[in-house]
């Protein structure tokens, strides 16, 4: 019999409608492989086998008493990064201030592709608030790299790509601020988006950056992305952000040709530092566009080199204000004495926010300050609409822009620790498409020579995703990095 967990989105459904499997058959496998392998990867950080086992057998009475009227991922089982909120389960972020918060309501995005049939596996690991590069900063411990338990994930959703890394889920949820689907993505060899900024609903994500956060989703390839994107895109009146356009129908090409496609190449994504073959990979990538049709052209975005310090004070500074709902009255435990607030907010938040958090609401508030806000926050939004109008004015020459997603491959585990700047700049590269708002699809092209996934991203003008799926998979088409995956 076929292993189950080797099966995509696509495989699962068509193996699903076909009647070759059951839902709680591909359930049950994925189950005993996650309990399998959890102990060496830790990309989940709760199970919810009792949930997904009863959702998987609904789906299969579902599927034998109307088989013509089904919801359109009926049975397919998935993960949620667990800064999502899921009813009834518990959704920690990554932190001890909410070890044990269990929400009373669903995710937006998360409730559409349940309402559409998908079974919840569990919630994912991720860098405490989605703060990180690498899951080092998760209070219950980091996930692994499956292609080399000695290598982070990326981050910060880096349990969901371990999990789809390690066969351990068809698809997850991830969500992206600074490239936090892409890089994951790319360090693991998965295919992600990272949609424009009011394509998908944040409501019930728990907030960190909130001009800057975006839901996404990470899978096997750019067509299992595509399927599960149609069903959680779109508009959401709980989500003032939420923009009211029509979601198209994610079609994909069945010919591998890119003919009359112009692809942007920006020399500032391709800078010293940036890891020998990590660039080999990424040219090789764009000259596979170019012998599919494609054309090649060099464009410049000249206030990249910026792109850095404008989001470490943006999005700091957002944080600094989400974040100071948990002190120990509205969410989570409380320390310290009960008639002294001083010692309650600062017994709370010193023990239960990790360094990283500190560190970020300390940087934030500090931009905020009085005496310091134009000086700091209020330049960098400037520049941001300078990067903005950058990606506007690129995208009156090409349609679509191809780099790096980051300047390394994966790295090993305690390598950034003590050097927040050097952790930093790993996100050198997916920044500027969260400032400027615009949809990136990160992608496999080939393995360096210690065997580490290298990805390369496609960034489109605001809500052409549908432009992005359909190169992405002209590409994957053509090659066959997307298929590997690690023994």
């Amino acid at each position: 019999m076929t292993d189950l967990t080797q099966l995509g989105v696509r495989a699962c459904l068509a193996g699903l409608q076909a009647g070759d499997f059951s839902s709680l058959e591909l359930t049950q496998a994925l189950l005993q492989r996650i309990d399998a392998l959890e102990p060496q990867i830790h990309a989940f950080l709760t199970l919810t086998p009792e949930k997904a086992l009863a959702a998987a057998k609904n789906a299969d009475k579902l599927r034998a008493s109307q088989p013509d009227d089904l919801p359109p991922l009926t049975g397919l089982p998935l993960a949620v990064k667990d800064v999502l909120c899921l009813e009834g389960v518990r959704t920690t972020c990554g932190s001890k201030i909410l070890e044990n918060f269990i929400p009373p309501f669903t995710a937006t995005a998360v409730q559409r592709l349940l309402d559409a049939g998908v079974v919840p596996l569990g919630k994912t690991n991720t860098d405490e608030f989605a703060m990180g590069s690498s899951t080092e900063n998760s209070a219950y411990g980091p996930s692994r790299n499956p292609w080399n338990t000695g290598r982070v994930p990326g981050g910060s959703s880096g349990g969901s790509a371990a999990a789809v890394a390690a066969r351990m889920t068809p698809a997850a949820f991830g969500t992206d601020t600074g490239g936090s689907v892409r890089q994951p993505c790319s360090f693991c060899g998965a295919t992600g988006i990272k949609p424009t900024y009011g394509r998908t609903s944040r409501y019930g994500l728990v907030a960190y950056g909130s001009s800057l956060d975006t839901v996404g989703m990470i899978a096997r390839n750019v067509a299992d992305v595509a399927t599960l994107f149609q069903h959680m895109a779109g508009f959401d009146p709980l989500d003032a952000t939420s923009v009211q356009l029509p979601v198209p129908e994610y079609t994909l090409p069945e010919s591998d040709s890119l003919k009359g496609l112009r692809v942007g190449v920006p020399e500032e994504y391709f800078i010293e530092g940036i890891q020998p073959e990590v660039e080999e990979r990424v040219r090789a990538a764009i000259a596979q566009l170019e012998a599919q049709g494609a054309t090649a052209i060099p464009i410049h975005l000249p206030h990249t080199e910026y792109a850095l310090p404008v989001y470490y004070l943006i999005a700091p500074a957002e944080a600094s204000a989400n974040l100071a709902r948990y002190d120990g009255i509205r969410f989570g435990p409380r320390l310290g004495e009960d008639n002294n607030l001083w010692s309650l907010f600062t017994e709370t938040r010193g023990r239960l926010f990790g360094p990283e958090v500190k560190r970020r609401i300390m940087l934030g508030t500090y931009a905020l300050s009085a005496g310091y806000y134009d000086a700091y926050y209020g330049k960098a939004q400037k520049v941001r609409t300078l990067i903005k109008r950058d990606f506007d004015l690129a995208f009156e020459q090409v349609d679509v822009i191809a780099a790096p997603v980051a300047p390394t491959t994966a790295f090993k585990f305690g390598q950034h620790t003590d050097d927040p700047l050097a952790m930093y700049l790993e996100d050198v590269f997916t920044l500027p498409a969260n400032l400027a708002g615009v949809p990136g699809l990160a992608f496999p092209v080939g393995p360096d020579s210690d065997g580490m996934p290298v990805g390369m991203q496609l960034m489109g003008p605001h809500f052409r995703e549908d432009l992005l799926f359909q190169v992405g998979h002209a590409y994957q088409l053509a090659t066959p990095w997307h298929e590997n995956w690690p023994e």
